[in-house]
């Protein structure tokens, strides 16, 4: 099984850590567990929440157990890190449906069986009992306002008399600190993993354990110094200085019901030469000789695109299974070519979903059809009749992946689905025409 520490390292995983000698020490007298705590702010992770992820599967694959840590009590409240102005809350009906949909998402990252097997909590469960009182004597009284208002998530609220904080949001790191101390307790977690944003929430917690605890719990290991460590990821960067996991159409999300399949396997196969080659080592848990080699001939000839798809085929494959990476590298190379007449309807509508169209009444089609020379001017490929002429004479259109002349003309049978035509000028260049009653 692979270092814990040295596979982050060499994948660029590894940003800071509390106590590295400590903790790999720690980690070589046995198996040990640790958690990631995810807020249910939706009803999906998205693609940011990836890397805390990854690093509980790097956890895993090194030997020991993690722990998903759902905050069904924290997502009450909201974490202000990272926020420039104060969260709406939500309901607890609402984080409670969110907490039920995010839970089905890490079963297809983490193992949830054998001897180091993942397992799903919520914080709800612990912070729900404690009563005010109690929070203030056991759990406050080990803070000072001092250090706290010295994080940066805190500082530029209170400097911003527009926004400020509220308790409220002020207090989450409270919160945060008591999850570890209960796991630690109750289940002899002794580590928290997270992205770097999450370092400020990280150290209180591990000083609370270390204030509230003489020795470790049995679970830790009898008689132990009570010791829990920390370890972030760095943040995702693009090359290009845009947010990762944005794009014109929004967030990537880690559900097919919120980002399909195939627009997934497009995010990835999509990312610039730059982010390409880093991201095969960053993301994936592929092989080092492969990534390697892979980093090689992207160096090399990054127009081949293999560290591209590689990256597509391994990420979809990940969080969607093999069978719908297949589907969407289908989909993905018949647009490509051109010859998307054999895709399903539904893939035919998400893989143009982006793509200019139009509307028009299928009755036109009936007799005889209607002349490409007169249709294309409708569209987006063609200002005129005589731009279209030029263009069809020069075989730069087809349709449904079928080259066509000057003289030929869109009928009905031509309709995919009994219901689209798609139209493309050149290489890259595509209209959809959608004929209704």
């Amino acid at each position: 099984m692979p270092d814990f520490i040295d596979e982050l390292k060499w994948r660029g995983l590894f940003h800071q850590c509390t106590d590295e000698g400590g903790f790999r020490a720690h980690l070589a007298s046995g198996p040990r567990i640790a958690y990631c705590g995810f807020d249910p702010t939706a009803d999906s992770l998205t693609i940011g929440n990836l890397v805390p992820m990854l690093l509980l599967r790097h956890w895993q694959r090194a030997g020991h157990a993690p722990v998903v840590v759902v905050g069904g009590g924290t997502g009450l409240i909201g974490d202000p890190s990272g926020k420039s102005a104060e969260r709406q809350l939500m309901t607890e009906e609402r984080v409670r449906a969110n907490v039920e949909a995010q839970s089905k998402i890490f079963a297809r990252v983490l193992d949830f069986d054998g001897p180091r097997a993942a397992k799903i909590t919520n914080n709800l469960d612990w912070l729900g009992k404690i009563g005010f009182i109690e929070a203030l004597r056991d759990i406050g009284k080990h803070f000072s306002i001092n250090e706290m208002i010295k994080r940066d998530s805190v500082r530029d609220r209170l400097e911003n008399r527009e926004q400020g904080i509220s308790y409220t949001e002020f207090s989450y790191m409270l919160l945060q600190a008591y999850d570890f101390l209960h796991l630690y307790r109750e289940m002899g977690v002794t580590a928290q993993l997270a992205g770097s944003d999450q370092w400020g929430n990280i150290v209180p917690g591990i000083d609370l354990i270390r204030r509230s605890a003489v020795t470790a719990p049995s679970a830790v290991g009898r008689g132990e110094e009570a010791r829990a460590f920390g370890l972030t990821a760095p943040l995702v960067t693009k090359a290009d200085g845009t947010k990762f996991g944005k794009t014109e159409s929004g967030a990537i999300w880690l559900s097919p019901e919120r980002t399909s399949p195939y627009a997934f396997f497009q995010f990835w196969l999509n990312a610039s030469d730059a982010d390409a080659g880093k991201w095969v080592r960053f993301f994936t848990f592929l092989p080092h000789e492969e990534v390697e080699a892979l980093e090689r001939v992207h160096a090399a000839e990054p127009g081949k695109r293999e560290a591209h798809r590689a990256l597509a085929r391994h990420m979809t494959s990940l969080l969607h299974g093999e069978g719908a990476m297949r589907e969407a590298e289908a989909a993905a190379q018949a647009l490509f070519s051109g010859e998307v007449a054999g895709l399903p309807l539904t893939t035919l509508d998400e893989v143009f979903a982006s793509v200019p169209s139009s509307e028009h009444n299928r009755d036109d089609l009936v007799r005889g059809g209607v002349a490409l020379v007169d249709l294309l001017p409708l569209t987006t490929l063609c200002k005129s009749k005589r731009e279209a002429r030029e263009h069809l004479q020069a075989g730069a259109v087809s349709v449904n992946g079928r080259v066509m002349g000057v003289e030929d003309r869109l009928t009905t049978e031509m309709l995919l689905h009994g219901r689209i035509a798609a139209l493309r000028r050149g290489k890259k260049a595509w209209h959809v025409t959608r004929w209704g009653g």
